[in-house]
């Protein structure tokens, strides 16, 4: 088996894969349908309301995030799994029922994305660290960079299926259709051999939810991958913004929109897998990435025709998958298996604990000023980015020149990183 999808070896990996590549699907499915039902059946075409919808699902991962991840390395996340997934498959089925009944208004809605947010509080860091008990250490980046590739995979079936059906047979099956898909991963994980799963470590002493921010806190490396990961996220991966006001500045419609969003998933799911082909995470490649997502975004700005701004998306969605897997990758890899859940928790929150605050700032800008100075923004807070990660590299002396060449640089990343082991005597916090 190539190198790309060297993990897809282990038995327990490839049949997660194929469950949660199904489950994915089904997964964008419902975010599409979700979105055009508030949008065009609950409301007369109110944004705000779905921006409301939104906020209520992003909210729970980032207030929770405490919370979330010390379940996720208390517990057994297997038998996590199987009840986020069996949760998340009823609140399908049940707002697929009152939308082909005639049932739903707006406040059940709500009540919906707020209670579907609770539950992916705890799966989402439940998913990300199974990963590292599917694998052993040496598959886990090229694990989590197919796990990014599945994702993006579905993102360019989930929408365009959705749309079908919604059309063909209405809204409601969409939801009813993607409960079925939640069975997949269901059967997935019940079918896997728990022998074969990596042990887990456990940590000294009582298990405590501030151990996650003190282990950060010990580890600067760590700290400015999330620094990156929260400005890339806030205000360069507003997508929806970017990709719908680009379309209609362009003078295209849905179509044109829906165009788009495949363009830029052709990009990601290309970034994935070459991110599975690299042996390991690495600082480099992150910064090399978001570097790349301002340059592309700086042209995708200045472009003249819809087709030239298409071409410019598969770049800005290679380099933003480039730096989400690599970063993933990174934080497994390197974090002390112990608190591994807690801290892939305080990732996740970072991750979409931006949008709430990006997505307005963006939204404002491209209603006040037009797309293009909106991804302009995006673009300057990616150059943020990057140069906050090369000064740190440079002041903490891991970028050194080689000593066969008089101008070039290399990057040192075997220097030992600090880790943190509380004592059993620790008070609790």
């Amino acid at each position: 088996m190539s190198s790309t999808f060297r993990s897809l070896s282990i038995f327990n990996y490839r049949v997660w894969f194929i469950g949660a590549l199904v489950s994915n699907i089904g997964t964008w499915m419902q975010a599409t349908a979700q979105n055009w039902v508030v949008l065009t059946e609950l409301t007369e075409g109110d944004a705000a309301a779905v921006g409301i919808t939104m906020a209520l699902q992003f909210a729970p991962p980032l207030v929770l995030v405490g919370v979330t991840g010390w379940v996720t390395d208390r517990f057994d996340r297997r038998t996590l799994l199987f009840l986020t997934q069996t949760g998340q498959l009823a609140l399908a089925v049940g707002i697929g029922a009152l939308l082909v009944t005639g049932q739903m208004t707006l406040p059940l809605m709500y009540a919906f994305a707020l209670t579907l947010g609770l539950v992916a509080a705890f799966d989402n860091p439940a998913r990300q660290s199974f990963v590292s008990d599917l694998v052993d250490r040496e598959h886990t980046s090229n694990a989590v960079a197919l796990n990014s590739a599945s994702f993006n995979a579905a993102r360019m079936i989930g929408p365009a299926v959705a749309g079908l059906l919604a059309v063909a047979i209405g809204t409601g099956w969409v939801f009813l259709v993607n409960g079925v898909t939640f069975l997949a991963m269901i059967v997935a994980l019940a079918v896997m051999r728990p022998g074969e799963l990596t042990p887990r470590a456990s940590m000294a002493g009582r298990s405590r939810l501030a151990d996650g921010f003190r282990y950060v806190r010990t580890r600067p490396d760590l700290v400015i991958v999330f620094t990156v990961v929260f400005l890339l996220g806030a205000f360069g991966m507003n997508f929806p913004i970017f990709a719908s006001t680009m379309a209609l500045e362009f003078g295209t419609g849905a179509d044109g929109f829906g165009v788009l969003s495949s363009v830029l998933a052709i990009g990601s799911l290309t970034g994935a897998l070459l991110a599975a082909r690299r042996d390991r995470a690495r600082v480099r490649v992150i910064i090399a990435g978001t570097l790349l997502f301002a340059i592309a975004a700086t042209i995708s700005s200045l472009m003249p025709l819809y087709w030239l701004y298409a071409v410019t998306l598969m770049f800005t969605g290679f380099a933003v998958v480039t730096v989400l897997s690599t970063a993933n990758g990174y934080v497994q890899t390197t974090t002390e298996p112990a608190v591994r859940g807690r801290v892939l928790a305080i990732y996740v929150a970072i991750l979409m604990g931006g949008t709430p605050i990006g997505a307005p700032i963006i939204g404002w800008v491209a209603a006040e000023l037009g797309p293009r100075a909106a991804i302009q923004v995006g673009a300057i807070a990616a150059f943020v980015a990057s140069a906050i990660a090369i000064v740190w590299l440079v002041a903490s002396g891991r970028l050194r020149r080689t000593p066969d060449a008089r101008f070039r640089l290399a990057l040192d990343e075997t220097r030992p990183l600090s880790t943190v082991r509380p004592a059993p005597d620790t008070p609790e916090p």
